[in-house]
């Protein structure tokens, strides 16, 4: 017999996977919601070492090395460091110069977390399972691989997407050397490069840069999966957290060797984009001196 409570329980059961649909797909928006807001502001604190950084990458050296000596009495030049570089830039262009190319990079930071929450919905990762040393080593491997390969696909076309926006911003803080004004905002920089060099303009520099990414990703990852399957002993009580470790540790030792990559990937993405041609220039130095970095 249908009762008007048989009929709201039905109604209920056929509507409880909708709203846990709903549900769900309004947590995903959120959360990537507030991962593209992290990652904006992360871009925005950490903007200005990788304005100084690129502009020591391009050769520009506005700041006269200063005389120094080490801890063995030897006499060196010193290149300016980080906080002088940036307290020369205020000089020239205030405060907010530090911040020149910033909007690309907010940007191309945006793009990037959809895309890749979009490929990973599309194609789903294999559940991680834990790897000890008493797994096949066929089987274990396997393992990595699939999850590298994962990671790659995800990694490539993210950074074909956003690196049109990686090379307004290169471009726009390059101009602090020549002090030219050709790239200005983020839509009049976009139609500059596609009027002057079409959409190849776009991904100058693309190759390198996914081929440095990676490179890094599959050796970073391997070299972890060795260590902690045949370096790490179960046994060990602090075998989990060393294992938590070991990928950082081994993406700072693996970036030293990709690094020529990422920087050939800029130089690349700078090269004739503006007109001024600046020489390096350095004082003489006397016999036995060398050059230091502070």
């Amino acid at each position: 017999m249908v009762t008007p409570e048989n009929l709201s329980g039905d109604t209920g059961g056929r509507r409880e996977p909708l709203r846990f649909d709903q549900d769900a797909s309004a947590t995903a928006v959120d959360m990537d919601t507030a991962i593209v807001l992290l990652g904006a502001g992360v871009t925005a604190i950490t903007h200005p070492l990788l304005y100084v950084k690129l502009l020591i990458q391009i050769g520009h050296e506005p700041l006269t090395p200063t005389v120094g000596t080490t801890m063995f009495g030897r006499k060196v030049l010193y290149l300016p460091g980080f906080f002088s570089y940036a307290q020369h830039i205020v000089r020239v262009d205030g405060k907010m110069g530090l911040f020149r190319g910033l909007s690309p990079r907010i940007m191309s930071s945006a793009i990037s977390t959809m895309v890749r929450s979009k490929v990973k919905q599309a194609i789903p990762a294999e559940q991680a399972e834990h790897v000890s040393n008493r797994d096949d080593l066929k089987t274990s491997l396997r393992k990595v691989m699939k999850e590298t390969s994962h990671e790659m696909v995800i990694q490539c076309l993210s950074r074909i997407a956003t690196h049109p926006f990686h090379v307004i911003s290169v471009r726009c803080m390059a101009q602090f050397v020549g002090r030219e004004v050709k790239y200005r905002g983020l839509f009049s920089s976009i139609t500059k490069i596609f009027n002057d060099e079409g959409v190849g303009g776009f991904f100058v520099g693309v190759v390198p840069h996914v081929l440095g990414e990676v490179i890094f990703l599959w050796c970073c990852n391997l070299l972890a999966h060795f260590i902690n399957t045949y370096a790490v002993d179960d046994n060990f009580s602090q075998a989990p957290a060393v294992r938590s470790y070991t990928k950082f540790v081994m993406g700072i030792a693996v970036s030293v060797l990709t690094y020529p990559f990422m920087l050939v990937a800029d130089l690349m993405a700078v090269n004739n984009s503006w007109w001024l041609v600046f020489p390096l220039t350095l004082p003489s130095l006397s016999p036995g001196s060398t050059v230091g970095l502070i």
